[in-house]
């Protein structure tokens, strides 16, 4: 039974990260710029919810190093080695990994919608943090002189709007789905689908 319960995890995760690949390539693009995927972390948050949170960390580890890959031509933009390691560990590996996370609450505020919507939040924050730090600290070179209507003088100002505003969108987006879905999948999050 343990062997079956292994391969399903290992079967199940895989799909998720497949299915959150193809969903982070469809994206709607902002007018201040970032853009809005078709709820491509929810796979990833519905594996750290149905598998634990350990689990969810892998797989969504194995999903950063994807989206990597896939955005390797941005690394080329670092004026130095030590930039281009900050973009590989912040904007991609840890911005992506700490997903993964959301299976914690799961813990603390027991299986269900408002552990998973916490969990949703908080890994969303800690990614807009990653994505925070790189913006001000290597993408600020590209800092227009207006943004948003405003005049542009500080780096972090402009990542925090640069970056808030697309990560917000895409938090809300995610908590909308998720809560929809929990109804009719909530014994699959909760995995009272299993045999006893």
């Amino acid at each position: 039974m343990k062997k079956n319960i292994t391969a399903r995890k290992l079967v199940e995760s895989a799909l998720f990260v497949a299915i959150a690949t193809v969903l982070s390539l469809v994206k709607i693009d902002l007018p201040f710029g970032g853009g809005v995927t078709i709820v491509s972390m929810l796979p990833l948050i519905v594996v750290s919810h149905r598998w634990g949170w350990k689990w969810g960390v892998v797989s969504a580890f194995v999903f950063s190093v994807l989206q990597l890959i896939l955005g390797l031509d941005n690394v080329g933009y670092a004026a130095s080695f030590v930039m281009a390691v900050g973009i590989v560990f912040l904007d991609y590996i840890l911005a992506y990994t700490v997903i993964g996370l959301s299976g914690v609450f799961d813990g603390i505020l027991g299986k269900g919608r408002a552990a998973l919507a916490v969990g949703i939040a908080v890994t969303f924050i800690l990614r807009f943090v990653c994505h925070l730090i790189t913006g001000a600290w290597i993408w600020g070179v590209w800092m227009p002189e207006e943004f948003m209507n405003m005049p542009m003088t500080n780096e972090w100002v402009y990542s925090a709007l640069y970056n808030g505003w697309y990560m917000l969108a895409e938090l809300i987006v995610t908590e909308l789905v998720a809560m929809l879905i929990y109804g009719p999948l909530g014994k699959y999050f909760r995995r009272e689908d299993l045999p006893a």
